[in-house]
Formats: structure tokens, sequence, C-alpha cells
């Protein structure tokens, strides 16, 4: 009769045990349904704009179109009313501005990453580390700023020099401020990964007698690659992300040129302009922005995909 009574009273404190665990597992769940509904309506709410807005414009006339001048008339009667809605030149612009800040914070980061991470004693990097990381609380209009009233003047005036025709405001300009922006970035996140590397293949590769940098060449960084490529990732996704640098640096000009010392404009630039002020959401200007903001977030997915199957074939090779 005992056993029965001790028996019962355990099935009574487990069930108890149990309520507070299933509390939390409901209220985790919980919390990933309402991310899961926030990205679901953003997708929703842009798709469906969009189709208004390619019920009024081709998309064929979008995504190929080689002009963007979104001039709708307020009244029917009123002269320009045709306006263009061509996304290359956009689309190209945000690839350049995009390419060269990666040009520059990609090894920039990953330098300091190696530096910071391998040969940097550790009073040193406990410096240099935070020192770093201060660019990444710097707020990107201060960035802005800089671009437009340091780099644009010097870039035109060592362009003019050397008998080139610069731009007032650049695609260069742009982007190199964006990545000074993205460096603490890409060498945080690269740092985290090849110090997560185990300690035992750099012992087992200097006991080989490989000298450190043929051990950082040969081992550490293909160890490391899968972070490394999500730290790029990363940074690339913030690149093209960026506005307010675009704006004072680069301007709004929807120039297709791949000459980074002209003016250009981005995906994110477009739609600020195009949404500032008091919009009527029944106009083809308008409804661009949306179709604009689905645009670029395909560009991004499509990114990510890449990403991971570059993460997923190293990390393969490196298995």
């Amino acid at each position: 009769m005992a056993d029965v009574r001790s028996g019962i009273t355990d099935l009574t404190n487990s069930k108890r045990s149990r309520t507070p665990e299933r509390l939390i597992m409901l209220v985790l769940i919980a919390c990933s349904l309402v991310a899961v509904l926030v990205t679901l309506g953003i997708v929703f709410s842009l798709v469906f704009e969009s189709i208004r807005f390619f019920n009024a414009v081709p998309v064929s006339d979008f995504l190929f179109g080689l002009d963007w001048s979104p001039q709708t008339a307020i009244r029917e009667d009123q002269v320009g009313s045709g306006g263009s809605f061509g996304a290359v030149p956009l689309i190209t612009g945000t690839l350049l501005i995009s390419a060269i800040a990666m040009a520059v914070a990609a090894p920039l980061g990953l330098a300091s990453a190696v530096y910071l991470a391998e040969y940097a004693e550790k009073r040193t990097r406990d410096i240099v580390k935070p020192i770093l990381e201060i660019l990444a609380g710097i707020p990107t209009v201060v960035y802005g700023f800089f671009a437009a009233l340091m780099i644009a003047p010097y870039i035109r005036m060592t362009g003019t020099s050397l008998g080139l025709e610069v731009a007032s405001e650049s695609a260069l300009a742009a982007g190199f401020a964006m990545g000074i922006m993205i460096v603490p970035l890409v060498s945080s996140l690269s740092d985290d990964a090849i110090n997560a590397v185990p300690q035992s293949l750099r012992h087992a590769s200097l006991g080989l007698g490989a000298t450190r940098a043929e051990t950082i060449r040969q081992v550490i960084l293909p160890a490391a690659t899968p972070g490394i490529a999500g730290s790029l990732l990363l940074a690339a996704s913030t690149a093209i992300g960026e506005t307010m640098i675009v704006v004072m640096a680069a301007g709004l000009a929807a120039n297709l040129t791949v000459n980074p010392l002209e003016a250009v404009t981005t995906i994110t630039a477009q739609i600020v302009a195009l949404l500032t002020g008091d919009q009527e959401f029944d106009s083809a200007k308008t409804l661009s922005a949306f179709a604009l903001g689905l645009l670029l977030f395909v560009i991004t997915l499509l990114l990510n995909v890449a990403a991971l199957k570059i993460v997923k074939h190293y990390r393969e090779q490196y298995d």
C-alpha cells in the first residue's frame, strides 16, 4: 500500500514539474509564431501592393527597362504624365556601390580579424578590438556627412588632377564610406570564427613544421570559412540595404553606368524618395516603391541561398 501511495505521489510531482516546462514551451512557440507571422505579413504586403503596381506597369518593363523616371501625373491633363519604371539602373547602382563597399571591407576586416586572433597580444587585443568596434556604433548619417564633406571632394580633386571627370556625388565615395562602416562587422564575426577553430589543429600544423603564416593560410582559414562566409554575407546584406550614405554621397540620379566616378542611386534610396511626403497609394509612382522592396527582398534571398550553398560546400570539403 505504501508503494502505491509513493507511486501516486511521484506521478503527481512529475506532472507538477512538467507544468512549468509546458508553459515555457508554449511561450517559446508563441514567440516563434510572432516572428513567422511578422515575416509573412511583410512578404504578403509587398506582394499585394506589387501586384497592384504590375497591373499598371508590365513586369518586363520593370525588370528589364533601362530608364527610371517615375513621374506620374496628379491630373490626367498634366504634361509629362508618362513615367518610366525600368529598374535596371537601380539594380546596377545597388550592386556597384555594394561591390565597392565589399572590396574595401572584406580585406580590411579579414586582415584585422587574423591579426587580432593570431598575432596580437592580449593587451593589444583588449585595446584595439573595442576601438575598432566603435565604428559599428556610429550612426550611418555621420558616415554620410563624412563621405559628402571629406571623401567625395578628395576623390574629385584627385580625379581632376589625373585628368578624369569625376561627379560631385559618386558611387566610389559612397562605396568607400559604406565599406569603412561595415569593416567592424566583418572583423568581429570573422574573429569569432577564427577563435572557434580548435587549438589542436594549430598545434598539429606547427608540430609538422609549418610556419604560423602557413598554418593560418592552409589550416585556420579553411576551417573558419563557414563563419567568414557568414560575416561577408551579413556585411553584403548591410551594404545592399544602406540608404543614408547613398542619399548623401551618391545622389538620387538613376544613371545606368558601371563607372564608379559617376553619380548613381540604389533601390533603397529610391524607396525613401518615393515614399517621402504626402503620397497617393493609387498611383504607379508610389506603388513602385513596394515593387522595389519586393525586388530587394528577392535579391537578398538569393544572396542568402547562394551563401548557404557556399558554406555547405566548404564545410563538407573540410569534413
